[in-house]
């Protein structure tokens, strides 16, 4: 390759020495003395060459992730025992029927279904005396009137879809003073079910 007049347009331009290297049409390097030092130019071929590797430190990554909500349905009851006992305290004389009353338990529940209930029920199949439950202002839903209890579930309160709430729940005994003494002990299941 001739050089000569690369060589003669250098020295014109004021450089003592030079090495021009050429890959096609791109300058890769010219190193030039001055004085004692060596200056290094970059052209833009080797700043060309060097962006790809720039541009591939920036990796990036990528994953799934899929959130599942499957039916979701909780009940529970605050008071283990209740006990509702008639002795007469406060009862009027020649009146048959005779009442104990208690508002200490509480329902609460949550389910993520539309179209659900409430439904009580006892296990108790032939009690001697009456027993009620009511369910007081529940927060969500509507109360059924006054349940009797018995071994076919009954509402308690209605329209619960999608919520979650409480109420209190009012127990009471029934008991004529013609059916004597004597005990019940029942136990009342609660159970959400589709409307």
């Amino acid at each position: 390759m001739d050089t000569r007049g690369s060589n003669a347009a250098t020295k014109q331009r004021g450089f003592p020495e030079k090495f021009v290297y050429a890959a096609g049409r791109q300058v890769i390097s010219v190193i030039r003395n001055v004085g004692k030092k060596k200056v290094f130019n970059l052209g833009g071929s080797l700043i060309l060459l060097l962006l790809p590797s720039i541009v591939l430190s920036q990796v990036t990554a990528h994953h799934t992730v899929t959130v599942v909500v499957q039916t979701i349905t909780l009940l529970q009851i605050n008071v283990g025992t209740v006990a509702l006992n008639i002795t007469g305290a406060g009862l009027i004389a020649g009146q048959n029927q005779m009442t104990a009353t208690d508002q200490s338990t509480t329902i609460s529940w949550g389910t993520n279904s539309s179209l659900k209930k409430i439904t009580v029920n006892t296990n108790l199949a032939a009690p001697i005396f009456a027993m009620k439950v009511l369910a007081l202002n529940p927060t969500v839903g509507t109360a059924a009137t006054e349940v009797t209890l018995s071994t076919v579930a009954s509402d308690l309160i209605i329209n619960i879809g999608r919520s979650s709430g409480t109420s209190s729940l009012q127990y009471t005994g029934v008991a004529l003073a013609s059916q004597g003494v004597g005990k019940d002990t029942h136990l009342i299941t609660y159970t959400i079910q589709s409307q």
